[in-house]
């Protein structure tokens, strides 16, 4: 599996993850992969379980490699599982039939036919929100420092660039950059000429909307691997200091501002909200 990912490393290390909550995870392969699984295992710092170990009791979580990537499976049986497709399901639905530059996404981050901004998403997950941005046209920077997350999405962009037939979509996914790392370490990284038009944030927080069993069950599986985003508002200060026209984050609908600190507006969408903390106005050309 090639890498679709920059490692952004710092001495203070790239992730939160303590080594314990890394072992959450090991890595298996079908016969076919099992040198790139090994590899893969020693870049994340997992460990390995050889065919015929008893996985399931080894770890709760697993990262199955084969010819179609990767997949986080609970081993529970009872939380589903991950993998990144922005080749079919509903990335790709969403791409083709998601309202264009009409979503409250791209109203939120100031999309526009005469101004397309370079947009760095700091909490990038499985990168749905940064591949509809790319979609209307942005360059998207993701972050993300969760390495088996950031592994899944590297794969899904791999398998995409590898195996895409859609000269649209592979467009999008191709102003895509990920970036594995601290997202505060890569911005005190920035020149004053690298630092993005817009910073988008969507902290992990509880599902309360009604969506399908699937989408939960992914959900539960993020949520366990990941836990909470302790340091957001750390982040979100951080964020005010380097974007040069606005910081984007995304809340659910009914919820409180991030860190009780009052957006300059916000667009509402069905059942989620995005707070827009404006710094200077939008560029017209």
């Amino acid at each position: 599996m090639q890498s679709a990912s920059t490692d952004f490393h710092q001495p203070s290390q790239i992730s939160h993850q303590s080594h314990d909550e890394l072992l959450k995870v090991a890595v298996v392969t079908d016969s076919a992969h099992l040198e790139e699984g090994r590899a893969l295992a020693v870049d994340l710092g997992l460990p390995f379980l050889e065919q015929g170990s008893a996985v399931v009791t080894a770890t709760p979580y697993v990262l199955h490699l084969d010819a179609d990537g990767l997949t986080l499976i609970s081993q529970s049986g009872s939380s589903g599982s991950i993998s990144c497709d922005f080749m079919g399901g509903k990335l790709r639905h969403r791409h083709r039939f998601g309202g264009g530059s009409g979503q409250a996404i791209s109203r939120a981050i100031g999309v526009k036919s005469s101004f397309m901004p370079s947009v760095a998403d700091l909490t990038a997950g499985l990168g749905a929100d940064a591949f509809v941005l790319a979609g209307l046209g942005a360059k998207v920077t993701m972050v993300e420092r969760h390495p088996v997350v950031a592994a899944l999405l590297s794969s899904g962009i791999d398998r995409a660039l590898r195996y895409g037939d859609d000269e649209d979509l592979l467009a999008a996914v191709k102003r895509m950059q990920l970036i594995r790392g601290d997202a505060r370490d890569w911005l005190s990284s920035l020149s004053a000429s690298e630092q993005p038009d817009v910073i988008y944030l969507d902290p992990m927080f509880p599902e309360r909307n009604k969506k399908s069993a699937q989408v939960k069950k992914e959900m539960q599986v993020l949520q366990a691997l990941v836990g909470k985003d302790d340091d957001i508002a750390d982040l979100l200060d951080e964020a005010l200091t380097k974007a040069r026209y606005r910081v984007v984050v995304k809340r659910p609908r009914l919820s409180d501002p991030l860190a009780d600190r009052k957006p300059s507006f916000s667009v509402t969408g069905k059942s989620t909200r995005f707070d827009v903390y404006a710094l200077a106005k939008l560029p017209v050309n």
